[in-house]
């Protein structure tokens, strides 16, 4: 169901929100003693930010200046207060939140310069966790006749770099876009690292959708790694020799950091199989290759975090998107007088459990009936992209038969769905079989491939447990 307020303009407009917030304690007076320090596997010199080392049990409603971006399908909230992150999204169609968001402002030590507080979509530059999370940012509101726009400015103090994040939606579509620019104006080379955070809230319905080529994936440093979705072996000390799905938030019960090795793809994500919502992270993997979730697992340590961040929301995980590498706390290099610009897009789907191929404007899940093995083929539509035809094709050696062919024209936050039977007859050959494949094609009006994706031999597969 779309939103009522069908050709609703994009708006823009600042407003001051009373969150409750648990108070923090003084600044450090004496920086510079933190110049050795390790943090985050990088260094923990901070001079000359200030560091806070005590937080209080304290809570008051307090003002922050919120600018909000609206139109018919979401609704965002950004605090420049706040290291300029985006504090709630919310998908207007369903009336859920996009990403985790928290009612309090309740922080922990967890941050380079002290607080840290979980929910949102933090932007980690030009180390993790941001210098100025816990701090205002310069801002400045742009609006046109198609879209709406926050531009976020931070001058690093530490190494005299700059960033602009640049907020904008579109009056027509129901995705945010993120444009990073990165400035070097030092006469001196410097590092930085960029990895926007979402948090996700989770529960035992929640998976992480990573692509369908990820079969490994790597901890911090790539010091350590397991096979993906299912462990099979010690990761994070905990072990998952019976065969684990990892992707599953309910099966990790202990904090615990997952990166993608590598992967071809564009697109990262969530999804809750009970609500059948999900929130998705397209950029070009070129330029983003990051792909990382971060749990504090699901035991009583992960419990004792949630109390710790929040008081009444419960636990989330974060899945983070590093642009210039796939790793942390690798660093890119910015040469002086450099530039680095690069987008991010994120956006709510639905009805689409198994995403196998994405851009912006479209999402492709296919997902197999466990006792038929036929295939339920999705289709999910960010914005109006036009008449488009989904085809699903099996190809056995030379021959090639059309299964279904569906001509759509999706409205912004729509999803189509079929089902396609996938049975082995039994009158073929087993070379045959093995090499038969199904592929499930998005072509445009003029017959241009947007999207595509090869189902492999169902008979060949593993069935991947719960």
């Amino acid at each position: 169901m779309v939103h009522k307020e069908i050709g609703m303009q994009a708006r823009i407009w600042e407003e001051t929100v009373m969150i409750p917030t648990y108070e923090v304690g003084e600044e450090n007076a004496n920086p510079m003693f933190f110049e050795n320090r390790v943090y985050q596997g990088s260094s923990g010199k901070v001079y000359p930010y200030p560091i806070i080392e005590t937080v209080k049990d304290t809570k008051k409603d307090t003002p922050y200046e919120a600018v909000f971006l609206e139109n018919q399908y979401l609704k965002v909230m950004v605090l420049p207060q706040l290291g300029g992150r985006i504090h709630r999204i919310l998908d207007k169609t369903r009336s859920e939140d996009v990403v985790y968001h928290n009612e309090v402002i309740k922080p922990a030590l967890v941050g380079l310069l002290g607080p840290w507080i979980s929910g949102g979509i933090e932007f980690n530059w030009p180390q993790h966790h941001r210098p100025t999370t816990f701090m205002p940012v310069e801002y400045r509101i742009e609006q046109s006749t198609r879209s709406v726009s926050i531009l976020l400015s931070d001058t690093d103090r530490m190494y005299g770099t700059k960033a602009i994040a640049t907020i904008t939606l579109y009056q027509d579509k129901a995705y945010v876009e993120i444009h990073g620019q990165l400035y070097n104006p030092t006469p001196f080379t410097q590092t930085f690292l960029w990895w926007a955070n979402p948090a996700i809230a989770v529960n035992d319905h929640t998976q992480s959708i990573f692509p369908p080529d990820v079969h490994a994936v790597m901890d911090h440093g790539k010091r350590d790694g397991s096979s993906f979705p299912i462990a099979t072996g010690v990761y994070y000390k905990h072990d998952y020799s019976e065969g684990v799905d990892i992707s599953r938030y309910k099966n990790i019960p202990v904090p615990t950091s997952y990166m993608a090795y590598h992967s071809d793809y564009d697109f990262v994500g969530s999804y809750d199989h009970q609500k059948h919502i999900g929130m998705l992270h397209v950029a070009d993997h070129h330029i983003s290759p990051g792909k990382k979730q971060w749990t504090w697992g699901c035991g009583e340590f992960g419990k004792a975090w949630d109390r710790n961040l929040t008081d009444d929301n419960g636990p989330y995980i974060e899945l983070m998107t590093g642009v210039f590498t796939d790793n942390q706390p690798d660093f890119t290099f910015l040469q002086s007088g450099e530039e680095k610009t690069f987008t991010q897009y994120f956006l709510p789907y639905k009805k689409a459990p198994r995403v196998c191929n994405a851009t912006k404007e479209l999402v492709l899940s296919v997902s197999e009936e466990k006792e038929t093995k036929n295939y339920e083929i999705s289709l999910y539509a960010s914005c109006d992209v036009g008449e488009v035809k989904l085809i699903v094709e099996r190809k056995s050696n030379e021959s090639s038969t059309t299964l279904c062919s569906h001509g759509l024209h999706l409205a912004p936050s729509e999803c189509f769905s079929c089902m396609v039977e996938a049975k082995i007859e039994e009158q073929e050959e087993s070379t045959q079989k093995q090499n038969r494949v199904y592929t499930v094609s998005v072509l445009s009006s003029s017959d241009e491939t947007l999207l595509s994706y090869t189902i492999l031999n169902t008979e060949e597969r593993t069935p991947i447990p719960e």
